[in-house]
């Protein structure tokens, strides 16, 4: 009975495209990256593990801009963080104070955004609908694309990529929303809800995809640089053949690596998709990394250090296992920071693992991955409230 449940369940997750507005309903209840209540366990976080360590964890600013699920999270600009809510408001934010520069609304509710730069802002709706706005908030102009939007949009240059429930992957002129290219895939049968979208750089677009792969898309044209496996789906049922990557990549001027769950780490060299090094090791969450390691949330709930050379463990940390954590981010100038289902910060030593802080915020998870701005991280919580949280 609990197979027949799951398979349900993640059908559900898989059919965004055919019924886009319930998703939206059902997404602020679905619990974080942890597949424990697909199997009738319970989702119940664990105690707050011993803090063994001083350092201090502050918020910087914090702006409350309204309730938030998966698919709607900020974005850091040079000057400016973006954010939406589910209700259709959308907020600049100065990144420095936290003072807020405008607060305007989209006129409709708001599955997935925002994607910006600092002159132009667009975000999606669960019909979807795509929706751009000037620097000063102002709309400029709609398009509509083959489903719903599931995760930001990204801006860069003439162009705004946007991810659809269906697997298509769009690239929309800046300039008035036609469309410039699509990139078609087929799905498996059933995938993980994926709300990560991608990351730009070099004039290309990463992104994870469902079946396992790393896509690597001329932003301007929409050709495929490469397509590399980061797992292959394995097993009998096609629910333990899932090995989708759900979470952003991570990338600097050499290499870029993505992780799936049900299958591994891996990373290939950024110019030709040859594959560096693999680790087998699943995670829905994501990774983040830094000049020397690479650190990953895994589907136990650890946190693990991975020499970026070649895979290699460096420390693992369990401690939080009971506490269902999203995606690590780097805080500070030595640290980790992940933020767990009651929204509490917890901070790691990025040397050893050890646990050395927590912070206390509004009693909601992240709605992703939190971001990097300078030595900080930037997240939205699930109750609405942006936060710039430093760590010392």
């Amino acid at each position: 009975m609990r197979a027949i449940v799951a398979i349900a369940l993640v059908a559900v997750l898989a059919g965004c495209a055919s019924q886009p507005s319930s998703l939206s309903e059902l997404l602020p209840r679905i619990p974080p990256p942890n597949f424990d209540w697909l199997l009738g366990k319970s989702n119940k976080p664990g105690p707050l593990p011993q803090v063994n360590g001083t350092r201090t964890a502050a918020i910087e600013w914090q702006v409350s801009v309204g309730k938030a699920f998966a698919g709607l999270a900020p974005e850091v600009t040079v000057g400016s963080v973006y954010a939406a809510a589910g209700d259709g408001t959308l907020v600049r934010i100065d990144a420095a104070s936290g003072a807020v520069q405008w607060r305007t609304s989209a006129g409709r509710r708001l599955s997935a955004g925002p994607g910006a730069d600092d002159q132009r802002i667009v975000v999606g709706t669960d019909k979807g609908d795509v929706l751009a706005f000037d620097a000063s908030g102002k709309a400029t102009w709609t398009a509509h694309v083959s489903s719903e939007i599931v995760a930001p949009p990204l801006v860069s240059g003439a162009v705004a990529v946007v991810f659809a429930g269906d697997g298509r992957i769009y690239g929309l002129a800046m300039s008035d929303g036609h469309t410039v290219w699509v990139n078609q895939r087929t799905n498996p049968p059933l995938t993980v809800r994926n709300s990560a979208g991608g990351v730009t750089a070099r004039g290309g677009v990463f992104i994870g995809t469902a079946g396992g792969r790393l896509l690597a898309l001329d932003v301007e044209t929409g050709t495929v640089g490469y397509d590399v496996a980061v797992a292959t789906p394995k097993g009998a049922t096609e629910l333990e053949r899932i090995a989708d990557v759900t979470s952003q990549p991570f990338l600097d001027d050499r290499s870029v690596c993505a992780v799936a769950y049900q299958g591994r780490v891996a990373c290939f060299d950024i110019v030709r998709g040859n594959l560096l090094w693999t680790r087998d090791i699943s995670s829905l969450a994501g990774l983040t990394g830094d000049e020397r390691n690479l650190y990953v949330t895994d589907d136990k709930g650890a946190v693990q250090a991975l020499d970026r050379a070649n895979g290699a463990s460096v420390w693992k940390q369990e401690a939080l296992a009971a506490r269902h954590i999203g995606g690590p981010q780097l805080v500070g100038s030595d640290l980790i920071g992940v933020v767990d289902v009651e929204g509490y910060l917890h901070l790691l030593s990025r040397s050893d693992g050890s646990y050395v802080g927590r912070l206390a915020t509004d009693g909601s998870p992240a709605t992703a991955q939190p971001q990097r701005r300078g030595t900080s991280m930037v997240w939205q919580s699930t109750n609405g409230t942006v936060y710039a949280v430093g760590a010392r």
